[in-house]
């Protein structure tokens, strides 16, 4: 069905504080629209508000018709512990709640309910066209293509490993059937194959999409519009064409507002450069009048007055065009500085030649073995690990960092190394504990330092004294970043460290890891961040087996 959703005037607010003011959107057929923006300025926000899933505080939200159906997956997998992965796949394509519908409409319409028989065809059309009657044989077909096990479909998902997840959270957004497809990081987590089938999806899907992502590659490839909010003003600029369209579009129009407000800027100084000399003259004129008022030549006094009359007069007529200026059209106020991160890591001094050592290691879990495994990570070695999802390649960073016990052979970490690690789960953050005090223990640092180094990375005081559980994925990982600007490291190991981040924290992280002179371990699945880091070696990671590559 093709469907138009229009927004107009949203504006939504969380605690007091204004997260949209006055959104108007219109998300067209065919529509590949990406919404972009720091971390924290709404963009989960807005696709919240576009699937009805938050309570408006102005504005309205249009369907037409008013029967087409508007699905979002969020950002993260939102696993519970009684679901079956089967269970989730039916949750989260929105069969689940068409199911519901439709044994309500049919008890209704079984006890003979007034206006029983256009609630059961609603249902039943809305059922049908959500791809509910077909869903376990299309499940069992994705999750088959996509590499899961035998059985994964009836095994809960807390079950399944960080890389199936990723895969299962694919599997639901390849059998969603909306009309209009509200994506909030579908690229999060995924491997090169799972990118592929998500931009091989998206370009043949037939209803529209808006996709919130910090992957330059998936935008470059997927999108022909993007939606800038401005952490300002809370509101959208649209832009057309696709990311790098918009990444021209949007230097030039903040060129151009410069540009306006210097000229404005210059005439108004002109304005009151010529009122400040006017009124100067003014009053040397009136009190030279003065002084000389016991003048017996009348005419030469009343010309005295009457040149300072009219001096004090042309100080009104400039005064006034000043006020004019102001107040129209041509007023031009400063464009805003954007605030940016600046990122570096701190250095602590160089470890022995050798980093770490894996001999004849094996790690084994349930369905599951890494190895055997012989490597060895020398100092100012640069890794990227790449490989599937679910291949082994957090399982190889661990029993590297001596986090995971071995089934076979052994592991040494070398003398003086000081990690700096920023983990796929973002775990430092993921407990009661403040933000602050992980800070505060990790460092070493005073509260007040760990304030400045918080604010440094955009975090304030409501994010530094929740607990830190509750920080929204971009949060926790810029409290990650923080912690290596804090504390002095020589091994740097990084494990998806783009999830969740905002486009310009990405292009700092590039430029930090890019300078850092130590050790580099890093996992990655962001094609833009492997052309951007300087690589020494490079390993891959598959079905439990580690193979070096030429970089």
């Amino acid at each position: 069905m093709s469907a138009t959703l229009v927004a107009s005037d949203l504006t939504v607010l969380r605690g007091g504080a204004v997260v949209l003011a006055g959104v108007s959107l219109t998300v067209a057929p065919g529509d590949r629209l990406g919404v972009v923006g720091p971390n924290g300025v709404g963009k989960s926000t807005l696709l919240r508000a576009l699937a009805g899933l938050v309570p408006l505080d102005g504005g309205r939200i249009d369907l037409s018709p008013p029967t087409a159906v508007v699905g979002l997956l969020p950002q993260e997998p939102d696993r519970r512990a009684d679901e079956t992965l089967r269970e989730f796949l039916a949750r989260r394509t929105g069969v689940m709640a068409a199911q519901q519908a439709l044994d309500e409409a049919t008890a209704d319409l079984s006890g003979s309910v007034a206006g029983a028989d256009d609630r059961y065809s609603h249902a039943l059309d809305r059922w049908l066209a959500i791809g509910a009657a077909d869903l376990d044989t299309r499940a069992e077909q994705v999750v088959a293509d996509l590499g899961l096990p035998a059985g994964a479909l009836d095994r809960p998902t807390v079950a399944l490993s960080g890389g199936q997840a990723a895969r299962g959270s694919l599997a639901s957004v390849l059998l969603s059937r909306f009309d209009i497809t509200l994506l909030d990081e579908p690229t999060n987590d995924l491997d090169f194959d799972g990118l592929e089938r998500l931009e091989r999806y998206v370009a043949q899907m037939a209803g529209a999409l808006v996709v919130v992502s910090h992957d330059r590659e998936f935008l470059d490839r997927s999108i022909d519009g993007v939606a800038e909010i401005d952490p300002h003003q809370h509101t959208v600029t649209r832009y057309a064409g696709g990311w790098d369209a918009y990444l021209e579009a949007r230097g030039l129009a903040r060129r151009q507002a410069r540009e306006r407000y210097e000229r404005f800027a210059d005439r108004r100084a002109d304005l009151v450069g010529q009122v400040q000399r006017q009124r100067e003259q003014s009053v040397r004129g009136a009190v030279r009048a003065k002084r000389r008022s016991s003048d017996s030549d009348r005419s030469a006094r009343g010309a005295r007055i009457e040149a300072a009359t009219k001096s004090a007069g042309r100080v009104r007529t400039l005064q006034t065009q000043l006020d004019r200026l102001d107040h129209s059209e041509d007023a031009v106020a400063e464009p805003r500085k954007e605030w940016q991160l600046r990122m570096s890591i701190a250095a602590a001094p160089r470890s022995g030649d050798v980093v770490a050592t894996l001999s004849g290691a094996v790690v084994e879990r349930p369905g599951f073995r890494l190895g055997p495994v012989d490597l060895t990570v020398a100092w100012a070695d640069r890794f990227v690990i790449t490989g599937p999802n679910g291949g082994g390649k957090s399982t190889l960073l661990a029993a590297l960092l001596g986090r995971l016990p071995l089934s076979a052979g052994t592991h040494s970490l070398g003398s003086g190394v000081r990690l700096g690690e920023i983990d796929q789960a973002r775990s430092a953050f993921r407990g009661a504990s403040t933000a602050a005090a992980v800070a505060e223990e990790a460092t070493g640092a005073s509260a007040a330092d760990v304030r400045t180094l918080f604010a440094k990375f955009g975090l304030g005081a409501d994010q530094m004294t929740r607990p830190s559980a509750s920080l929204s994925p971009g949060e926790r990982t810029r409290a990650a970043l923080a912690l290596l600007q804090g504390v002095g490291v020589n091994c740097l190991v990084l494990d998806e460290p783009t999830n969740h981040l905002d486009l310009p924290a990405i292009e700092q992280l590039e430029k930090a890891v890019e300078g850092f002179a130590g050790t580099l371990l890093l996992v990655t699945h962001d094609r833009r961040l492997l052309d951007a880091v300087r690589v020494t070696r490079r390993l891959r990671v598959a079905g439990g087996q580690v193979t070096e590559t030429v970089p």
